[in-house]
């Protein structure tokens, strides 16, 4: 499964990265586009949909990050 909503997560991704971090594109459609729908980020309400799919994306980026490492 994809990362997010799809099931998969950094840990289950982990093994698609070099041990520089690096080979691996992973994609979180539903996760980002629609972020302002979660419980997390809907405090930035529906007009807020681009800063909250900001946030979704850095806590993304981090998340796998910490898993890569």
């Amino acid at each position: 499964p994809g990362y997010g909503a799809q099931g998969a997560s950094a840990r289950d991704l982990s093994a698609f990265f070099d041990e520089k971090g690096e080979g691996a594109i992973v994609n979180s459609s539903r996760g980002i586009i629609c972020a302002y729908k979660n419980d997390k980020y809907s405090s930035f309400g529906e007009d807020g949909y681009a800063d909250a799919s900001r946030a979704a994306t850095l806590d993304m980026i981090e998340d796998i990050n910490s898993a890569v490492r």
